[in-house]
């Protein structure tokens, strides 16, 4: 883990006070994990410029540090920078690949499929949108779960994806997390959710994308009732409705390093009280300090350090 705490970029002179949270934490998402359409393959992605007698693809570099690092070094750590530690943008896909032991991932509900109930349109119509996005991504929606086995122990795993529209929750993605839920109870099995959402609550489906905050807490208290372990796994970014629902009620909150996790973003949260923010506010290190996560935890080093909670939960 990281000692240092970032710093804050200096706030706008004259911030837009009438920016919507959701936006402003999807546009602080973006600045600190590079936009999901440039990054979909994280550090895989990256374009490259080709240098006469240099194979293309060696050397990538670091957006959080700036340095010029081997690929095959980043590739060997899951995306994180062997420099400063920064962690590279992860896919659902390429997450559950990490996480779970080969060949074992189950995906479940994966026939659910978003739609536009209240006929929403911004720059384009929303069902417009949603097409683009599962063309783009892959994805159905901005959530994949199911269950597999990490070191040889079953689990119920959802993961969320911030390049479907920065991850934000609709009907679809609450209809599958509460699912989810309900079957690590209904099975007996842990219950693990990989957060990577920085636009909370999804807009363009209104009072129904609001509804899942509630529905997604309430599916997850019946399961603690039950004696369920849920460990939640924090990533960079979570914000908004995820990180104000099912992604702080844990039995065990884990964080990746240097990720944003909040509510507001902070230029929001400046232009409403007026004051200068602490350093490092709203990362995983400054929340860990305040007592919010439990854990920062490498990624090269996350799938052990579940196996051994969910041993020593007992589960």
């Amino acid at each position: 883990m990281s000692e240092g705490k970032p710093e804050i970029p200096a706030a706008p002179a004259a911030p837009d006070t009438t920016r919507p949270a959701a936006q402003e934490a999807a546009a602080v998402g973006a600045s600190r994990a590079g936009t999901a359409a440039d990054e979909y393959n994280g550090w895989q992605g990256m374009g490259i410029r080709t240098k006469r007698g240099v194979p293309a693809g060696l050397w990538i570099r670091c957006p959080g540090c700036n340095s010029t690092v081997f690929r095959k070094d980043v590739d060997r750590l899951m995306g994180v920078c062997p420099e400063c530690d920064y962690h590279w943008y992860v896919s659902a896909r390429n997450r559950l690949a990490q996480l779970l032991d080969e060949g074992t991932f189950e995906e479940w509900f994966g026939d659910l499929k978003p739609c536009d109930p209240i006929e929403f349109v911004d720059k384009i119509p929303y069902k417009d949108r949603i097409k683009r996005e599962q063309q783009r991504t892959g994805l159905k929606d901005a959530v994949l779960v199911g269950m597999g086995m990490i070191r040889g122990r079953r689990v119920a795993i959802g993961v969320t994806d911030s390049a479907y529209m920065m991850g934000s929750m609709g009907s679809v993605v609450g209809e599958k997390l509460a699912r989810l839920v309900e079957q690590a109870q209904k099975r007996d099995l842990p219950l693990i959710i990989v957060s990577g959402s920085g636009g909370g609550a999804r807009m363009q489906e209104g009072m129904l994308s609001l509804m899942q905050m509630a529905k997604t807490s309430a599916a997850l208290a019946r399961f603690s009732a039950s004696g369920g372990l849920y460990i939640s796994v924090l990533t960079n970014p979570t914000m908004g409705g995820v990180a104000a629902s099912f992604a702080s009620l844990g039995d065990v909150v884990i964080a990746e390093p240097k990720a944003l996790i909040g509510f507001a973003g902070p230029r929001t949260i400046m232009a409403t009280i007026r004051i200068e923010l602490p350093k490092g506010f709203q990362t995983s290190e400054f929340l860990l300090e305040h007592g919010f996560i439990d854990r920062i935890v490498r990624r090269p080093a996350l799938k052990t350090e579940l196996a051994r909670l969910i041993d020593y939960c007992g589960k």
